[in-house]
Protein backbone atom coordinates (compact mmCIF):
# COMPACT_ATOMS: atom_id res chain seq x y z
CA UNK A 1 0.00 0.00 0.00
CA UNK A 2 1.40 3.55 -0.95
CA UNK A 3 1.36 6.54 1.90
CA UNK A 4 -2.20 7.20 1.24
CA UNK A 5 -4.15 5.81 4.73
CA UNK A 6 -7.22 4.65 2.64
CA UNK A 7 -6.91 4.14 -1.24
CA UNK A 8 -9.81 2.19 -2.95
CA UNK A 9 -9.30 1.25 -6.83
CA UNK A 10 -12.04 0.33 -9.06
CA UNK A 11 -14.59 -0.39 -6.28
CA UNK A 12 -18.15 -1.07 -6.28
CA UNK A 13 -20.09 -0.64 -3.05
CA UNK A 14 -23.78 -1.91 -2.09
CA UNK A 15 -26.12 -4.17 -0.69
CA UNK A 16 -26.69 -7.80 -1.47
CA UNK A 17 -26.38 -8.02 -4.93
CA UNK A 18 -27.30 -4.06 -6.03
CA UNK A 19 -24.44 -1.68 -6.58
CA UNK A 20 -25.26 1.92 -5.15
CA UNK A 21 -21.43 3.59 -6.37
CA UNK A 22 -19.14 1.83 -9.02
CA UNK A 23 -15.82 2.34 -10.06
CA UNK A 24 -14.83 4.29 -6.98
CA UNK A 25 -10.89 5.41 -7.17
CA UNK A 26 -9.97 7.35 -4.00
CA UNK A 27 -6.98 7.92 -2.16
CA UNK A 28 -7.32 9.11 1.89
CA UNK A 29 -3.89 11.36 2.44
CA UNK A 30 -2.56 11.80 5.81
CA UNK A 31 -4.45 15.12 7.52
CA UNK A 32 -6.66 16.00 4.75
CA UNK A 33 -10.46 17.54 5.84
CA UNK A 34 -12.92 16.07 3.49
CA UNK A 35 -16.29 16.77 3.64
CA UNK A 36 -19.13 13.92 2.05
CA UNK A 37 -21.61 15.93 -0.29
CA UNK A 38 -24.74 14.91 -2.41
CA UNK A 39 -28.37 14.58 -2.56
CA UNK A 40 -30.29 13.31 -0.64
CA UNK A 41 -30.13 9.25 -1.38
CA UNK A 42 -27.30 9.45 -3.65
CA UNK A 43 -25.19 7.30 -1.92
CA UNK A 44 -23.43 9.05 0.77
CA UNK A 45 -23.45 6.71 3.64
CA UNK A 46 -23.13 3.76 1.90
CA UNK A 47 -19.71 5.78 0.71
CA UNK A 48 -18.84 6.43 4.07
CA UNK A 49 -19.74 2.44 5.16
CA UNK A 50 -17.61 1.30 2.65
CA UNK A 51 -14.56 3.57 3.69
CA UNK A 52 -15.24 2.83 7.59
CA UNK A 53 -15.10 -1.19 6.79
CA UNK A 54 -18.72 -1.56 7.36
CA UNK A 55 -19.31 -2.99 4.54
CA UNK A 56 -17.23 -4.69 1.40
CA UNK A 57 -16.34 -3.52 -1.93
CA UNK A 58 -18.25 -5.87 -4.17
CA UNK A 59 -15.49 -5.28 -6.95
CA UNK A 60 -12.49 -3.33 -6.73
CA UNK A 61 -10.24 -2.69 -3.44
CA UNK A 62 -9.92 -1.05 -0.79
CA UNK A 63 -6.77 -0.97 1.16
CA UNK A 64 -6.00 0.75 4.59
CA UNK A 65 -3.60 -1.34 6.39
CA UNK A 66 -2.86 -0.86 9.49
CA UNK A 67 -4.53 2.75 9.65
CA UNK A 68 -5.97 3.65 12.76
CA UNK A 69 -9.79 4.83 12.37
CA UNK A 70 -12.49 6.49 15.08
CA UNK A 71 -16.15 6.63 14.25
CA UNK A 72 -18.97 9.22 15.57
CA UNK A 73 -22.31 8.55 14.86
CA UNK A 74 -25.11 11.26 14.09
CA UNK A 75 -26.52 10.32 17.68
CA UNK A 76 -26.08 8.11 20.40
CA UNK A 77 -29.17 6.27 21.23
CA UNK A 78 -28.49 5.28 24.52
CA UNK A 79 -31.70 4.29 27.03
CA UNK A 80 -32.06 6.87 29.68
CA UNK A 81 -32.56 3.67 32.09
CA UNK A 82 -29.46 3.24 32.24
CA UNK A 83 -27.67 6.40 33.87
CA UNK A 84 -24.22 6.16 32.04
CA UNK A 85 -21.81 8.67 32.77
CA UNK A 86 -19.57 11.14 30.36
CA UNK A 87 -16.26 8.82 31.43
CA UNK A 88 -17.94 5.88 31.05
CA UNK A 89 -18.93 6.34 27.63
CA UNK A 90 -15.49 7.60 26.45
CA UNK A 91 -13.82 4.95 28.07
CA UNK A 92 -16.71 2.88 25.54
CA UNK A 93 -13.88 3.75 22.87
CA UNK A 94 -11.37 1.24 23.91
CA UNK A 95 -11.09 -2.26 22.85
CA UNK A 96 -9.44 -3.97 26.00
CA UNK A 97 -9.53 -3.53 29.70
CA UNK A 98 -9.01 -0.03 30.67
CA UNK A 99 -6.09 1.06 32.22
CA UNK A 100 -4.71 3.70 34.55
CA UNK A 101 -3.11 5.61 31.73
CA UNK A 102 -5.96 5.14 29.52
CA UNK A 103 -8.61 6.77 32.15
CA UNK A 104 -5.93 9.67 32.42
CA UNK A 105 -6.22 9.96 28.36
CA UNK A 106 -9.83 10.04 28.44
CA UNK A 107 -9.92 12.72 31.65
CA UNK A 108 -7.42 14.69 28.62
CA UNK A 109 -9.73 13.54 25.46
CA UNK A 110 -12.66 14.94 27.41
CA UNK A 111 -10.68 18.59 28.21
CA UNK A 112 -9.91 18.64 24.46
CA UNK A 113 -13.91 18.79 24.08
CA UNK A 114 -14.19 21.55 26.23
CA UNK A 115 -16.26 19.13 28.68
CA UNK A 116 -13.61 18.50 31.25
CA UNK A 117 -15.64 19.62 34.28
CA UNK A 118 -18.42 17.35 33.37
CA UNK A 119 -16.84 13.89 33.68
CA UNK A 120 -19.28 12.57 36.33
CA UNK A 121 -22.33 14.41 34.57
CA UNK A 122 -24.53 11.19 33.03
CA UNK A 123 -25.02 11.54 29.56
CA UNK A 124 -28.35 11.93 29.23
CA UNK A 125 -28.31 14.95 31.20
CA UNK A 126 -26.18 16.70 28.48
CA UNK A 127 -27.40 18.91 25.75
CA UNK A 128 -27.24 17.66 22.10
CA UNK A 129 -24.18 19.61 21.27
CA UNK A 130 -22.36 18.04 24.14
CA UNK A 131 -23.19 14.72 23.96
CA UNK A 132 -21.26 14.83 20.13
CA UNK A 133 -17.94 16.18 21.52
CA UNK A 134 -18.58 13.49 24.26
CA UNK A 135 -18.50 10.94 21.55
CA UNK A 136 -15.52 13.04 19.63
CA UNK A 137 -13.63 12.53 22.62
CA UNK A 138 -14.50 8.86 22.78
CA UNK A 139 -13.92 8.29 19.08
CA UNK A 140 -10.26 9.91 20.23
CA UNK A 141 -9.35 7.53 22.46
CA UNK A 142 -7.92 5.09 19.64
CA UNK A 143 -5.81 8.12 18.67
CA UNK A 144 -7.57 7.80 15.38
CA UNK A 145 -5.23 8.43 11.98
CA UNK A 146 -8.94 9.16 10.26
CA UNK A 147 -11.51 10.12 12.50
CA UNK A 148 -15.53 9.45 10.48
CA UNK A 149 -18.13 11.87 11.33
CA UNK A 150 -21.85 11.00 10.42
CA UNK A 151 -23.62 14.46 10.03
CA UNK A 152 -22.52 14.90 13.73
CA UNK A 153 -23.83 18.62 13.68
CA UNK A 154 -27.91 17.36 12.74
CA UNK A 155 -30.06 18.64 15.35
CA UNK A 156 -27.71 20.97 17.00
CA UNK A 157 -28.25 24.52 17.31
CA UNK A 158 -26.49 26.88 15.22
CA UNK A 159 -23.69 27.66 18.03
CA UNK A 160 -23.06 24.22 18.72
CA UNK A 161 -22.65 23.27 15.47
CA UNK A 162 -19.86 26.12 14.86
CA UNK A 163 -18.15 24.71 18.08
CA UNK A 164 -17.92 21.11 16.94
CA UNK A 165 -16.50 22.49 13.95
CA UNK A 166 -14.25 24.58 15.11
CA UNK A 167 -13.08 21.78 17.39
CA UNK A 168 -12.96 19.64 14.52
CA UNK A 169 -10.69 22.12 12.95
CA UNK A 170 -8.25 22.24 16.30
CA UNK A 171 -8.28 18.55 15.90
CA UNK A 172 -7.33 18.42 12.54
CA UNK A 173 -4.28 21.10 13.18
CA UNK A 174 -4.14 22.05 9.41
CA UNK A 175 -2.84 18.74 8.57
CA UNK A 176 -0.97 17.81 11.79
CA UNK A 177 -3.88 15.71 13.43
CA UNK A 178 -6.06 12.81 11.96
CA UNK A 179 -7.08 13.05 8.65
CA UNK A 180 -11.61 13.91 8.58
CA UNK A 181 -14.03 12.65 6.64
CA UNK A 182 -17.39 14.12 7.57
CA UNK A 183 -20.86 13.56 5.82
CA UNK A 184 -22.61 16.92 6.30
CA UNK A 185 -25.24 19.18 4.53
CA UNK A 186 -24.38 22.60 6.24
CA UNK A 187 -21.91 23.52 3.18
CA UNK A 188 -21.50 27.20 4.53
CA UNK A 189 -19.85 25.02 7.97
CA UNK A 190 -17.26 22.99 6.30
CA UNK A 191 -15.61 26.05 3.57
CA UNK A 192 -13.28 27.10 6.23
CA UNK A 193 -11.83 24.32 7.71
CA UNK A 194 -11.78 21.55 5.03
CA UNK A 195 -9.31 20.70 2.35
CA UNK A 196 -11.84 19.62 -0.07
CA UNK A 197 -15.27 17.42 -0.86
CA UNK A 198 -16.22 14.05 -2.00
CA UNK A 199 -19.23 14.52 -4.27
CA UNK A 200 -21.67 11.37 -4.31
CA UNK A 201 -24.31 11.40 -6.78
CA UNK A 202 -25.82 9.21 -9.74
CA UNK A 203 -23.19 6.23 -8.95
CA UNK A 204 -19.89 7.96 -8.97
CA UNK A 205 -17.58 9.78 -6.02
CA UNK A 206 -16.07 13.43 -7.50
CA UNK A 207 -13.28 14.93 -5.92
CA UNK A 208 -13.49 18.71 -5.44
CA UNK A 209 -10.31 20.53 -4.30
CA UNK A 210 -10.53 23.63 -1.79
CA UNK A 211 -10.99 27.01 -4.01
CA UNK A 212 -14.23 25.14 -5.68
CA UNK A 213 -15.47 23.32 -2.52
CA UNK A 214 -14.84 26.88 -0.62
CA UNK A 215 -15.82 29.29 -3.21
CA UNK A 216 -19.73 27.55 -3.20
CA UNK A 217 -20.30 28.30 -6.58
CA UNK A 218 -19.16 24.72 -7.64
CA UNK A 219 -21.41 22.57 -5.17
CA UNK A 220 -24.36 25.11 -5.87
CA UNK A 221 -23.86 24.29 -9.42
CA UNK A 222 -23.53 20.59 -9.28
CA UNK A 223 -26.96 20.62 -6.93
CA UNK A 224 -28.77 23.32 -9.32
CA UNK A 225 -27.67 20.82 -12.13
CA UNK A 226 -29.06 17.98 -10.48
CA UNK A 227 -32.62 19.70 -9.33
CA UNK A 228 -32.65 20.59 -13.23
CA UNK A 229 -32.06 16.55 -14.49
CA UNK A 230 -35.01 15.93 -11.47
CA UNK A 231 -37.39 18.04 -12.25
CA UNK A 232 -37.38 17.70 -16.14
Amino acid sequence: MSDALIRVQAADFGYGKTSILKGVNLAIEAGEFLGILGPNGAGKTTLFRGLLGLIRPMAGSLERGATRVGYVPQQEKLDPAWPLSVLEIIKMGLAHRVTKTDRANAHANLERVGLGDRARATFSQLSGGQRQRVLIARALMGSPEVLFLDEPTSGVDRPNQMLIMKLLQELNDEGRGPAILIVAHELELLAKPATGALWVDEGTVTRLDKEKFAGGSGIEALFEARHKKVTS
